[in-house]
């Protein structure tokens, strides 16, 4: 008994910060979408027509589509660029510790600095990615000021930035795969492709899982890098949940239809997560 209660003791400010900090406000926010409220002003209870409002706001179904379509372009190529770095990095080659610690670099990098800094290279007129590309004859790029390709020059500064922590991931997982099964595949001589496609890629799923399942819930809630880079434009081209959800709440100050899109994207996080825990679980379980 005392060491129960010990150990509740133990937990109790990790209880009370969850608490805290997002039980309440979880619920809270339900409660606050409930009402029409401008922050400072009076709170008016007008039930669910902050709902009914969403579904017939376009700014925020071009907000909503544009956050699935960021999911759709980012997760998959940052998880590829990762698994090819953490292929790369698991060589035993000399100095490999300097090129791991130097992908991993941006991760530890502030989204601000990173942002900003890939401001300036994307830039029309003096930016030096253009710069590159003239040496070459490619005539400059628009990266960020045109609607077709910006979402893409962001997420290329999002991959860049983050693939080094999923790379880390996977490459403690390919580095906890025992030396006894590469003896035995390099007895049987398996080729260096089917080593990776049966033995390395089904031994890593577990973290896979954890990747695409982590990858997919951070995707959804992209703000920073478009807050910084692009402001939401051109137009609405850029414009995420997220992001909409900020200017609704801080700038235009209406804050239960602000929480009102929070609730929404809960909702679409929960049921994403849900779906990938049944799809991916069973490979999973599979593979170990």
């Amino acid at each position: 008994q005392k060491d129960a209660i010990a150990g509740l003791i133990f937990i109790l400010p990790a209880f009370i910060s969850l608490c805290v900090f997002v039980l309440y406000p979880l619920v809270d926010s339900v409660r606050i979408s409930l009402y029409e409220w401008g922050i400072l002003g009076q709170k008016i209870f007008i039930g669910f027509e902050n709902y009914q409002r969403l579904f017939s706001d376009h700014i925020f179904l071009q907000s909503l589509w544009n956050t699935f379509r960021w999911v759709i372009i980012y997760v998959p190529a940052s998880i590829l660029v990762s698994l090819i770095l953490a292929l790369a990095m698991d060589m035993p080659l000399k100095g490999i510790g300097f090129f791991r610690t130097m992908f991993y670099l941006p991760v530890i990098t502030p989204t601000v600095v990173c942002s900003l800094l890939f401001v300036w290279l994307y830039n029309t007129d003096f930016g030096v990615i253009n710069y590159l590309l003239g040496l070459v004859g490619v005539a400059p790029v628009q990266w960020l000021t045109d609607g077709k390709i910006s979402l893409i020059s962001i997420a290329i500064m999002s991959i860049w930035k983050n693939a080094g922590y999923n790379m880390l991931i996977l490459l403690a997982a390919l580095q906890g795969i025992p030396e006894r099964v590469y003896e035995a595949s390099a007895l049987a001589g398996i080729t260096p492709w089917r080593k990776l496609s049966t033995i390395k890629l089904p031994l890593i799923m577990p973290s896979m899982y954890f990747v695409v399942l982590t990858s997919v819930i951070d995707a959804f809630q992209i703000f920073t890098e478009v807050h910084l880079m692009t402001g939401g434009g051109p137009g609405y081209s850029t414009y995420t949940v997220s992001f909409y959800l900020f200017a609704n709440a801080f700038e235009y100050g209406k804050m239960g239809y602000a929480c009102a899109m929070s609730v929404i994207m809960f909702i679409i996080i929960m049921t994403v997560t849900m779906i990938q825990d049944k799809v991916m679980n069973k490979s999973v379980a599979y593979d170990t």
